[in-house]
């Protein structure tokens, strides 16, 4: 079996920054009949984007499926993601770099930046984030290493 085909939620989170982006990319994954979790925020005012992190993280780990994480530019959801065991979050410019972090990093967290990448952009690089798996081979030794290094 295709580790894609035990995959079937991703869990979507965002701050205020990331929240149109967020809609666009539930529409978006929903109509390719991926069922998403939206857990928050649902609100244009300013919020702090580590509690929205922290929900998807946990949800990630706690059912095995993927992520979504979007703020300004990505990088606090992404410095964020990563404090937190067994997440490997990816902060992904382009589509390429997205297959790289599934295939390689068996990353299970994608996430943008709202104000550095463009919508049709951003909706190309979670159509390759959800529909590239993991490599494994020589990849599974770097993938232990990561989830047990610094911890």
């Amino acid at each position: 079996m295709d580790v894609l085909e035990t995959i079937s939620t991703l869990y979507c989170g965002s701050d205020h920054a990331g929240l149109s982006l967020k809609k666009q990319c539930i529409q978006h994954l929903k109509a390719q009949d991926w069922v998403c979790s939206d857990l928050g925020t649902d609100s244009p005012a300013s919020c702090d984007y580590p509690i929205f992190a922290a929900k998807v993280c946990q949800q990630v780990r706690e059912h095995g499926q993927l992520g979504l994480l979007i703020c300004g530019t990505g990088l606090g959801m992404s410095m964020t993601a990563n404090r937190f065991s067994h997440i490997r979050a990816a902060l992904c410019t382009n589509e390429y770099m997205a297959r790289m972090a599934r295939k390689h990093n068996n990353a299970n967290i994608l996430c943008l930046g709202a104000r550095v990448i463009g919508d049709e952009v951003a909706l190309a690089i979670v159509d390759a984030f959800v529909r590239t798996g993991f490599d494994q081979g020589r990849h599974q030794k770097r993938v232990e290493l990561i989830d047990t290094v610094g911890r």
